[in-house]
């Protein structure tokens, strides 16, 4: 049977779409039979499903600091490395590292991408050796799927090692990178191309950033596979909802919202269209999401915005929620909304949102135009212009007029999920791609 290893980054305590990603593909591939483990990287990974993770963390995040920015750890003992790596440290740390911004890890995200020849060399060798001596299966793995690309510095070497073929997830990650500012950026950019050549497949969750980042790494087309998410059922209606009994079963009209707390995602766009909505109709704004330090000042912006917008009483912020508290959103939801203003690599929310029965707004890029369609006849939401707060509006206000048209855009993106946002038709996916490999 073929041996299966997934690295996937960790994020410091905060639910991110990669962990709710690649913890949801494991788990998928586990329920079909398939030797396949979640390897957590740098800190623990975070999700609001069963957690399939591995107890062992690679690449620990505090060695990895150190080690680029105090030369003497690059060289310290095995027992000095052990104690940084302990479980418990980690998630200790992750949840205090809120307030790093991209723009101040360019350096660390270089030289990780330099691999067996950067700062973190001996971070590798030991990932390496690892997988080599069986660490996770007891014997070396067959496939190493990388999470994002940030973390192709490693591919090179652990294949050298293991003899396994290497697959690497596109996970929205050149918002991070044009973060970075120069000299770092042009390095970096260098460096995920070069870098790219040492893996087998890519994977990407749609056409569009599947041809965005054929571009960003220069990688030929054909060596990006297209493998839509897959949002697991359980707990999300098994028909779709009425939602003309349900708004006419209560008061106020309830837009939901879910994403990371940042200005990436648009909830400021968004608090705007909902405040030129309360003009004319009874609404709510019901938001939530993950947040580190870094973004509270921004969340604390959106919440004076709408009170400048006067919806200061009709906007709720209940941040990070875990799984009974995202479905709860969701089913108190009359439509959801996801405004982002760069365009998005995975949205899934959205797919989460189609799942529960909901109708979408969203704008017209990034993934988006492909998930909600284009054709009003089939599609499951409407699409506005990018960071246009007067069309959102007007799309909004398109749905709060015909519960109708919200309806059957809901059962048409319920029907659309159940056929096409499986976890196991993700999983099957993933399947084709490793059995090509060997």
């Amino acid at each position: 049977m073929t041996r299966i290893v997934h690295i996937t980054a960790g994020a410091g305590g905060r639910i991110c779409g990669s962990c709710l990603h690649d913890n949801a593909l494991v788990r998928a591939l586990q329920g079909r039979g398939r030797d396949a483990v979640l390897l957590p990287a740098y800190v623990p990974t975070t999700t609001d499903e069963e957690n399939v993770a591995a107890p062992t963390i690679v690449m620990g995040g505090v060695n990895v600091w150190l080690q680029e920015h105090v030369p003497l750890f690059r060289h310290t003992p095995a027992f000095i490395d052990r104690l940084l790596d302990s479980r418990r440290l980690l998630a200790w740390l992750s949840g205090r590292t809120g307030g790093t911004k991209a723009a101040d890890l360019g350096g660390l995200t270089a030289s990780s991408l330099e691999g067996e020849r950067g700062h973190q060399r001996k971070e590798v060798e030991k990932l390496a050796r690892f997988l080599a001596a069986g660490g996770v299966h007891g014997a070396p793995p067959d496939i190493v799927h990388f999470s994002n690309v940030l973390l192709v510095g490693l591919a090179r070497r652990v294949r050298a090692a293991t003899g396994a073929a290497v697959v690497c997830s596109l996970s929205g990650e050149d918002i991070f990178i044009e973060q970075i500012p120069e000299p770092h950026y042009g390095r970096i950019r260098r460096l995920l191309r070069e870098r790219a050549a040492d893996v087998d497949a890519f994977v990407a969750l749609n056409g569009f950033y599947a041809g965005f980042m054929a571009d960003y790494l220069a990688v030929p087309r054909e060596r990006i596979t297209v493998v839509p998410h897959g949002v697991d059922p359980a707990g999300f209606p098994t028909a779709p909802p009425d939602l003309v009994a349900r708004r006419a079963g209560r008061g106020p009209l309830v837009v939901g919202f879910l994403a990371r707390a940042c200005a990436e995602k648009g909830l400021d766009v968004l608090i705007r269209a909902v405040g030129d909505l309360a003009a004319t109709h009874d609404v709510r704004l019901v938001a939530a999401g993950a947040t580190i330090d870094a973004e509270k000042p921004y969340i604390d912006r959106c919440r004076r915005l709408a009170e400048e917008v006067g919806i200061g009483d009709r906007f709720e912020w209940r941040g990070q929620v875990d799984r009974p508290g995202k479905l709860a959103l969701l089913a108190e939801a009359d439509l959801f909304a996801m405004p982002t203003v760069h365009p998005e690599a995975k949205g899934i929310p959205v797919l989460e949102a189609f799942t529960a029965g909901l109708p979408v707004v969203a704008p017209r890029h990034g993934a988006f135009p492909e998930y909600l369609g284009t054709d009003l006849a089939t599609a499951r939401g409407l699409l506005h212009a990018p960071g246009d707060t007067r069309d959102l509006h007007a799309m909004l206000l398109l749905l709060a007029d015909d519960p109708v048209l919200a309806s059957r855009l809901g059962a048409s993106a319920h029907a659309f999920a159940r056929a096409h946002h499986t976890p196991a038709a993700m999983a099957v996916g993933h399947e084709a791609i490793y059995d090509r490999l060997r």
